[in-house]
């Protein structure tokens, strides 16, 4: 075994030969790094050089593996053994990291234990997460979650807002941020990347159907020549119900007598009662005449597994090319009857309930359509002025 002292460079290793075996098949050659004190590259009979860094720990002399040359450069060797020299100034040992490292969860196992022991079991909306998380974040699948950094986080969620919007991107920063608590919740001694990493601003989206553009969306819905699908659309209207009640709506759930529609289960993890109008009653009554095959579900599909309708987006791109109606989505038809309702003198409150809000914050934004309401008020006040005069 021989001893050398080098400035090691990549091309000053690439020259090193594998030493001789001299009959002993342990023998190796170590080269010293004169530029990172402790650095040493170990060649073996084989061929193999490997980094290690050659320190003391309690009076004793410790070799800790660094990694391989090639795979490893020498700039990224001296920079590993630099962290390991900080490590052991602070009495934290680098191989006991090593090793707990190589036992901790990656992202790809921590998203399977979070949809099957927190999702799946308490969430309504655990298809999302599995289809998101599985969108977004699938390339940090294979990484160690001490491995994501805070940096790495914020610089994701900056790509994402550029890609995809800001929506999409506070969305996925909610997902991994749960996914972190859930795994230091369940034990993980770590830090979750996700904290202190701010939301970008999102401005409340106010579309909906305007007087102008109703004649042209009627004629759209008329001229559907799939009668569920009007119907759908139609009821989303009616209704003001979520896309996702309306498409799960069954037979049963409606009681034709008082008028109304039971969903037994929410987005909010309640019940919600709807009263059913003139129009909506009379789009049931045509829709269930019209069914052939009886079905438990208003809105039936063959190829569906859950036995409805699940994916409207096709029918609704169809039906705004149709209607020549720009920048307006599916929930927007939601929006619509809120928005109608204000405009006639409705009072949040009602609004509120009408939709099944839980919280004044999500009927907060129809308080701009207030408008005559307040006109009124400030007539009435300008009235009484005058009157004084």
């Amino acid at each position: 075994m021989a001893t050398y002292k080098e400035n090691l460079t990549k091309g000053f290793i690439d020259k090193i030969s594998a030493p001789k075996t001299n009959g002993s098949k342990s023998a190796f050659d170590s080269y010293y790094d004169t530029k990172e004190r402790g650095l040493v590259l170990l060649v073996t009979t084989n061929g193999v050089k490997t980094f290690y860094l050659l320190t003391k720990i309690q009076g004793r002399t410790r070799r800790i593996k660094i990694g391989h040359f090639p795979e490893l450069t020498v700039t990224n060797a001296r920079e590993v053994a630099q962290s390991y020299k900080a490590q052991l100034a602070k009495g934290e040992d680098p191989e006991v990291k090593k090793k707990q490292l190589k036992a901790e969860l990656t992202l790809g196992e921590l998203f399977k234990m979070f949809m099957e022991r927190y999702s799946k079991p308490q969430k309504r909306s655990w298809k999302e997460d599995e289809r998101t998380i599985n969108k977004y974040y699938h390339h940090w699948f294979n990484r160690k979650l001490s491995a994501i950094s805070k940096y790495d986080v914020s610089l994701y969620h900056n790509q994402l807002r550029a890609e995809r919007g800001i929506y999409v991107a506070n969305r996925m920063l909610e997902r991994l941020k749960a996914m972190y608590n859930k795994a230091i919740e369940w034990g993980w001694n770590g830090e979750n990347p996700a904290i202190g990493i701010k939301m970008f601003k999102e401005t409340k989206r106010e579309r909906f159907i305007l007087p102008h553009e109703f004649q042209s969306f009627f004629a759209a819905v008329e001229a559907e020549p799939d009668p569920h699908i009007r119907a759908f659309f139609l009821l989303l209207l009616y209704t003001g119900a979520r896309r996702s009640n309306v498409l799960a709506m069954r037979w049963d759930q409606i009681d034709w007598q008082l008028k109304f529609w039971r969903i037994p289960l929410t987005k909010s993890g309640e019940p919600q009662t709807i009263p059913l109008t003139d129009e909506a009653i009379k789009v049931l009554k045509a829709l269930k005449e019209a069914d052939n095959h009886p079905s438990p579900w208003v809105f039936p599909s063959a190829t569906s597994a859950s036995g409805h309708f699940m994916d409207p987006k096709k029918a609704w791109q169809r039906l705004l090319k149709n209607a020549n109606l720009q920048d307006l989505r599916i929930h927007d038809l939601r929006r619509t009857l809120g928005s109608y309702m204000t405009m006639n003198n409705t009072s949040l409150h009602i609004v509120g309930k009408a939709l099944g809000h839980h919280s004044s914050d999500a009927t907060e934004v129809y308080a701009r359509l207030q408008v005559e309401t307040i006109r009124q008020a400030s007539q009435g006040a300008i009235n009484l002025m005058h009157k004084n005069c």
